[in-house]
């Protein structure tokens, strides 16, 4: 029974980390005035959240419901491609960031983690765009059009964006974690205020 009634307080969570990130996904702008299409959201910040909380896998269910709630609610414009793209950056970036933090949950964990999933979307963000996104689009580009939109678009676009995240989810999640989530961050532990003091 106390099994039972964990899975569906962690199912209610998730689900409003999801309904969160859904509402975040509508307010979005773009920063590269030359591919207008690149808009920025903070509905990873949820999922991100989640992740650290709950595990890797938390973080992907929410990246997928976001979507699949997007798709819902509002529908596609592009013919599901945006919201593979969505996906896909998404879980490149919460998804290595709760696993490293995963392991030892200090501050240093999640900013190392953070780091790499910031290295992470920026290699997933240029291969699923070059490989699959831009074909199933039917978006055809020369080379140097190619390079460009990687090298002007692609690698700052979705750098400030998972900066803006993680940032964002360091200055928040602490807060958050024990008083929502129910989960202790381990921040503040003796032995991590020692390691993070030298």
């Amino acid at each position: 029974m106390k099994t039972k009634t964990l899975n569906t307080n962690r199912f209610i969570k998730l689900s409003l980390l999801s309904a969160i990130a859904v509402i975040l996904m509508y307010i979005d702008f773009p920063v590269i005035p030359i591919f207008p299409w690149l808009k920025i959201d903070l509905s990873d910040v949820p999922a991100l959240m989640g992740a650290f909380a709950f595990g890797p896998l938390a973080g992907v269910i929410i990246e997928l419901m976001k979507n699949l709630l997007i798709l819902i609610v509002k529908g596609t414009g592009t013919g599901f491609v945006g919201e593979l793209a969505n996906f896909l950056v998404g879980v490149a970036l919460v998804w290595p960031a709760a696993l490293v933090y995963k392991k030892n949950k200090t501050k240093k964990t999640a900013i190392l983690g953070m780091v790499l999933g910031v290295l992470c979307i920026e290699v997933v963000g240029i291969l699923a765009n070059v490989y699959l996104l831009l074909p199933a689009y039917g978006m055809v580009m020369s080379k140097a059009e190619l390079m460009q939109y990687v090298t002007v678009g692609l690698i700052p676009f979705n750098g400030i964006k998972s900066i803006l995240v993680c940032g964002i989810t360091y200055a928040l999640y602490k807060k958050v974690s024990v008083s929502i989530f129910k989960v202790e961050p381990m921040l503040d532990k003796p032995k991590q205020i020692k390691e993070n003091l030298g």
